[in-house]
C-alpha cells in the first residue's frame, strides 16, 4: 500500500527550499494555485493564524520550519538569541489555540534546542529538525492508511459511501493526508463507491480543498450542504465516517472542525460506523477530558460576509471553529501505532505506550 500511495502522490502544500517556507495558499483554492513565501517566524504566524496554511499537522509542521527562521534572524542580530527566540515560541504558539500538533511541534523544536551540543550549529539542528518532522507526519499518514483500509475491509468488503468532513488530505497534513488518507487508500483498494464531502462551513474546505483532491485522484466525489448529513445516512447507505482531528484527550473525547460532533450524533442513530484518523501527536494525555480543551472562536464576520461583503441581517454571529465528539460516540481511532476500537482512557494509555508499528 506504500508503494502505490507513493506513486499516486500529486498534492503538496508545504515545501522548505533553500532557506524559504513555501506554502500554497489554501485561501484561494480551488481557483488559484499561489505559493507564499515566508522568511520569519512573525510570517509564518501570520499565515497560520490567517488561514494560509490549515489542518492541524499541516499547522505543526509550517511552526516547526518557523522556529528554524526564527534561530537564523535571532543569531544575525547578536546578542542573547536563545532569550529573544522566546519571543518567537509565543508568536507562534499564540498563532491557534486548538490545535495540539502546534504545541507539540514546537515543543519537539525547544528540546532539540536544549540537546545542543558545545560548538553544534543551532540553525543546522533545528532545521534537521523540523524535516524529521515533515517527514515522520509523511510516513505517519502512510501507516493509518493501511489500518484505516483494513478496518474498512474488516467490516465490509464491498464498495462503500463514505462521508468526510472539512479536509484532512495533503493540504492539511506533511502528505496524502489522515482521514483521507484512509479514503485515498480505500479508493486504491477498490472499497470506495462514492464520497460524500460535507461543504464544511463557514471557510468551505469540504467543497473547495477536499473536492479538489478527490478530483484530482479521481475519487467518485459528491459535495452536499453540512445539513443534508442525517438525509445521507438515512438514504444513500453511509457506511463510514470518516473524519480528522485536532486534538484527542487522555479519555478519547476529539475536538474536531464545527460540525463534526452532530456527525457523530447522527452516525449513532442510523447505525453508521464513525472513524477518527489523527496521528498519535494530537493525543494529548495532558488533557482528561474535553473540558479542557480550549475551543477557538474566530470572527463573526466569517459567518456573515462573502469577499468582505456582508449579505446577513444586522445581527451578531457565534463563530466556533472546533467542537468536541465524545468517546463514547467513536467506533475507532486510527493513529500510526495501530488501531483503537471503542476507545476509552486505558485503551489510549496502552496506544500511547507502544512503539510505531510502521
Amino acid at each position: 500500500m506504500r508503494e502505490r500511495l507513493l506513486a499516486a502522490e500529486k498534492v503538496k502544500s508545504i515545501e522548505w527550499l533553500d532557506g524559504r517556507l513555501n506554502l500554497l495558499d489554501q485561501r484561494k483554492l480551488p481557483v488559484e494555485e499561489i505559493w507564499c513565501s515566508h522568511d520569519s517566524a512573525a510570517s509564518v504566524a501570520a499565515a497560520i493564524r490567517d488561514m494560509v496554511v490549515r489542518g492541524a499537522p499541516a499547522i505543526g509542521i509550517s511552526a516547526a520550519y518557523g522556529l528554524v527562521l526564527a534561530v537564523r534572524a535571532r543569531i544575525a542580530d547578536g546578542g542573547d538569541w536563545r532569550q529573544a527566540l522566546e519571543e518567537d515560541f509565543k508568536v507562534l504558539a499564540d498563532s491557534r489555540p486548538t490545535a495540539v500538533n502546534l504545541f507539540w511541534a514546537l515543543n519537539q523544536m525547544r528540546e532539540r534546542l536544549d540537546r545542543l551540543k558545545p560548538g553544534e550549529d543551532p540553525y543546522a539542528a533545528l532545521e534537521a529538525q523540523a524535516i524529521s518532522i515533515h517527514d515522520s507526519d509523511r510516513e505517519a499518514n502512510l501507516a493509518m492508511a493501511q489500518f484505516g483500509v483494513d478496518l474498512i475491509r474488516r467490516h465490509q468488503g464491498n464498495p462503500q459511501n463514505l462521508l468526510t468532513h472539512c479536509n484532512t488530505g495533503a493540504l492539511a497534513t506533511g502528505g496524502f493526508g489522515t482521514a483521507l488518507g484512509v479514503i485515498r487508500a480505500a479508493h486504491l483498494e477498490g472499497l470506495v463507491e462514492r464520497v460524500y464531502v460535507d461543504e464544511t462551513r463557514p471557510w468551505l474546505q469540504g467543497s473547495r480543498l477536499t473536492a479538489w483532491e478527490l478530483l484530482g485522484d479521481g475519487v467518485p466525489a459528491m459535495v452536499n450542504a453540512d445539513s443534508a448529513a442525517a438525509h445521507l445516512m438515512k438514504s444513500r447507505g453511509i457506511s463510514w465516517v470518516i473524519v480528522g482531528a485536532d486534538r484527542i484527550t487522555a479519555n478519547g473525547d476529539v475536538a474536531n472542525k464545527i460540525g463534526t460532533y452532530q456527525l457523530a450524533v447522527l452516525a449513532m442513530h442510523h447505525g453508521v460506523r464513525f472513524m477518527v484518523v489523527a496521528a498519535s501527536s494530537t493525543i494529548d494525555m495532558a488533557l482528561e477530558s474535553d473540558e479542557e480543551i480550549q475551543i477557538e472562536e474566530r470572527a463573526g464576520s466569517e459567518l456573515l460576509e462573502v469577499n468582505g461583503q456582508r449579505f446577513a441581517a444586522d445581527v451578531e454571529a457565534f463563530n466556533p471553529v472546533f467542537d468536541v465528539t465524545p468517546a463514547d460516540l467513536i467506533d475507532a481511532i486510527v493513529t500510526e501505532k495501530g488501531v483503537v476500537e471503542r476507545p476509552n482512557a486505558a485503551k489510549l494509555a496502552e496506544l500511547m505506550s507502544r512503539k510505531r508499528l510502521h
